[in-house]
């Protein structure tokens, strides 16, 4: 490098040198410098030559020894270096340098889903950092048990028991308090009085089940694992997925209560009594993974809104799945206003499997195959093969006992969905029997991968199955190979809702927007019992490896996720209530993909997603620390509004304890201090009110701005909120007024209250119907 080319930066750089030193010191981060081909043959000298550059810029060659962190000077040149914002855009415009990036942070990836949250330790001020990584935090987790020797629980780096703990660590088959319970896994029950009532005593013989609290089936193992486990490297699913595993709060201690068995199903009064245990124990949080579909049984009467009412009314949250019955409405369960309700959204991770046509056409799907068969196999239609007795469309379906075993055996079957038959494993697990070699599912877009055990399956969508028809149609002998899975990361737009994961409105109280929040619950790697029983119809157990990592989608597997996240918020701020907590994950939610474009949800047919959909939107965890304004609720107002749900005085009294008359506010279910406003029927016009406390600076000035929905229009009062030292909450209220005249849909909009910081902002959801409607009817 030619000094007269340094020198002639010099007068340059000296009008900004001043400058840069008082930034240095409050904003430096690292950037890399990429100058391309090496300009000196001596790697030193290329050094030297970046020694050089940041002298010019820091002011000294100690500070530019002190700022470089790398200097790249074999294969090409350039150097990272900490850099404030401006000395980058000052050496980016440099001769000879080809571009200046900020540094990025990349991890090995295994549960992707926190690092696509951006829950991660070098955050400085992320939820993570400032969590403590939910330090001081207990999770209770209501499922299926726990597998104690996984990775993900062990507790070398944990701190001692917390002396306000009272759980215990119940003894039973194979599992050994003494050996099993330390500073991870502090507290260990199962409960089975319920279902031996219903079912019977439960035969443990054969290895399919445990009289303990050790999981068999694995999806408790997954679940607290999800929520709370450490840290575990090289964590895989057959080698794919592979990377560094950890929970959402890992320092977080875990407290299993087993209420559901891999034989099938959980007992509510085994449920309840968990909840009861759990509330004396001294969880901090609740992790529920489970529940009935509808018909929905009443607030007062379902043990998981009994469950959860109470250990609300202590103060301790309670997160719940929100079902696996979509796309269709009015399938969410776990409804009830106290509960944090959780739907299932993708994440960046795909898993793409090559299929290669005989004619050496390729198409792609997806699918978890790691098989070393890379032969070509023929391929036929599940229609072409249907079996003597069975309808032409069971085997375009791969109905059960649809195909002739005949014409089966050694072939790769293509079938399709249908209404009667949505999966893919269910489909595999059909096709066993006649010895196929493989399964094309063809399917509705979806980024959910179904686990077949036993034979390749991969899916595809109904274009690709469609044109491999017309491959099998045009030639007398149809083959195709399967290529072994791949793992790609960042390749998809996400977050997408997922197909799968229940939609509201509640079919219960649609004045309570359900669910509450999305979060990832789509292709899920987290620990799994080696001994789970979920085998498919005629797969012997010889034929599993044993699975310590898993990966499952689900509700289930997103509700961890918000009770890891609802964990650091907690550790964070203590003295938040639940609601308060629920409203800080609402109100700070995206609506947007990662590239600033709306969210969608997996359907027939996709579209944009909406509140039915994902609630306030998808987790955000590191705005959901600093909400600014929360919409607050005590037992009172639930009590009140069980009040006004009709519920009679005597059942009222029984859950809250308060054995006064109800008195009914008019319009409370439109009041209710939700974040958010759902108007099920507005008629001409409608007044409704929220109450918002500051919990950003004391003296804040919010102001509203609206999105009203379709055919509304919406007025706020005030329109701009005062906060000081003295006054911490304050009233609003909201006037919706119809511009239609018609019995119609839901449409959908949003409030934000702005300071120009915070952004707190509550769907708005409206359905207009004629004032003289009903008397028409």
């Amino acid at each position: 490098m030619s000094s007269s080319w340094v020198y002639g930066l010099v007068f340059l750089i000296s009008i900004f040198q001043e400058c840069c030193f008082v930034l240095a010191i409050v904003s430096s981060k690292v950037h890399i410098v990429y100058m391309g081909h090496r300009r000196h043959e001596d790697p030193e000298l290329v050094e030297d030559s970046h020694h050089e550059i940041l002298s010019y810029i820091l002011g000294s060659k100690e500070a530019a020894m002190e700022s470089i962190l790398y200097s790249y000077k074999h294969g090409f040149s350039g150097f990272a270096a900490v850099l404030t914002p401006s000395q980058a855009e000052i050496i980016a415009d440099f001769p000879g340098v080809v571009h200046v990036v900020p540094n990025r942070i990349l991890n090995l990836h295994t549960t992707r889903s926190w690092d696509f949250l951006q829950v991660k330790p070098n955050l400085v001020n992320g939820i993570l950092s400032k969590g403590k990584s939910g330090f001081g935090a207990i999770i209770g987790v209501l499922d299926t048990g726990i597998w104690p020797e996984s990775e993900s629980f062990k507790d070398e780096q944990m701190e001692k028991v917390p002396s306000r703990w009272k759980g215990i660590c119940q003894e039973g088959e194979a599992f050994n308090s003494s050996r099993y319970m330390g500073r991870k896994i502090i507290g260990a029950r199962w409960y089975m009085k319920g279902y031996k009532a219903e079912f019977g005593k439960l035969n443990t013989s054969d290895g399919a089940e445990f009289l303990s609290a050790r999981d068999a089936a694995g999806h408790g193992s997954h679940t607290s694992s999800t929520a709370a486990g450490v840290l575990v490297e090289n964590a895989n699913f057959m080698g794919l997925a592979q990377g560094l595993a950890r929970g959402g709060a890992p320092s977080a201690w875990l407290a299993v209560y087993k209420v559901c068995w891999a034989t099938g199903g959980c007992s509510s009064a085994d449920i309840l009594a968990a909840f009861d245990e759990a509330i004396s124990d001294g969880v901090d949080v609740l992790s529920v993974s489970l529940g009935s579909s509808p018909p929905l049984a009443t607030y007062v009467e379902d043990v998981l809104s009994i469950g959860s009412f109470h250990a609300v009314a202590k103060g301790i949250p309670v997160v719940c799945s929100g079902g696996n019955s979509g796309p269709y409405p009015q399938t969410v369960i776990n409804t009830a206003p106290w509960i944090i309700t959780v739907a299932a959204s993708t994440i960046d991770r795909a898993f793409p499997t090559m299929i290669t046509l005989g004619n050496n056409q390729t198409v792609v799907g997806q699918a978890f195959y790691t098989g070393e068969d890379n032969n070509f196999y023929p391929i036929v239609y599940g229609e072409d093969i249907a079996s003597a007795d069975a309808y032409e469309d069971d085997a375009r379906n791969c109905d059960a006992e649809s195909l002739n075993a005949t014409l089966a055996k050694g072939k790769v079957i293509l079938c399709f969905q249908s209404h009667s038959l949505r999966s893919a494993a269910t489909a595999a697990g059909n096709i066993l029997p006649v010895q196929a070699r493989g399964l094309i599912f063809a399917q509705l877009p979806t980024k959910d991968v179904s686990l077949s055990l036993g034979l390749p399956c991969v899916q595809v969508d109904f274009a690709i199955g469609t044109y491999l028809l017309t491959y099998i149609a045009s030639t007398s002998n149809p083959l195709v190979k399967f290529s072994i899975t791949k793992t790609a990361v960042g390749h998809q737009i996400s977050p997408e809702v997922a197909f799968f994961s229940s939609r509201g409105p509640s079919s219960l109280s649609p004045t309570v927007l359900k669910p509450d929040i999305a979060a990832p619950g789509v292709n899920i790697l987290a620990s799994w019992s080696p001994y789970s029983s979920a085998l498919p119809p005629d797969v012997s157990p010889n034929q599993l490896l044993p699975l310590n990592f898993k990966i499952e989608s689900g509700t289930s597997m997103a509700c961890p996720h918000i009770s890891g996240i609802v964990a650091l918020l907690k550790a964070i701020h203590p003295g938040w209530s639940p609601a308060a907590i629920k409203s800080a994950l609402v109100t700070t939610a995206s609506v947007k993909y990662e590239y600033d474009q709306c969210a969608t949800a997996e359907g027939a047919p996709h579209k944009m997603a909406d509140p039915f959909d994902y609630g306030g939107g998808h987790v955000d965890p590191n705005k959901a620390i600093d909400p600014g304004l929360i919409y607050d609720m005590n037992i009172k107002d639930y009590s009140l509004f069980l009040c006004s749900m009709d519920y009679n005085d005597t059942a009222i009294g029984w859950l809250t304890g308060a054995h006064t008359p109800c008195r009914k506010k008019t319009n409370f279910l439109a009041n209710f201090n939700l974040p958010s406003i759902s108007i099920p029927e507005l008629k001409t016009s409608m007044t409704v009110s929220r109450t918002v406390t500051n919990v950003g600076p004391a003296i804040s000035v919010y102001a509203a701005r609206i999105q009203a929905p379709p055919g509304t229009s919406v007025k706020v009062e005030p329109s701009i909120l005062f906060f000081n030292g003295t006054v911490k909450k304050l009233r609003f209220k909201v006037t919706f007024c119809s511009l239609l005249r018609v019995h119609g849909t839901y449409s959908f909009g949003n409030l934000f209250w702005e300071d120009g910081f915070h952004v707190v902002r509550i769907p708005l959801i409206v359905r207009q119907v004629m004032e003289d409607f009903y008397a028409q009817t």
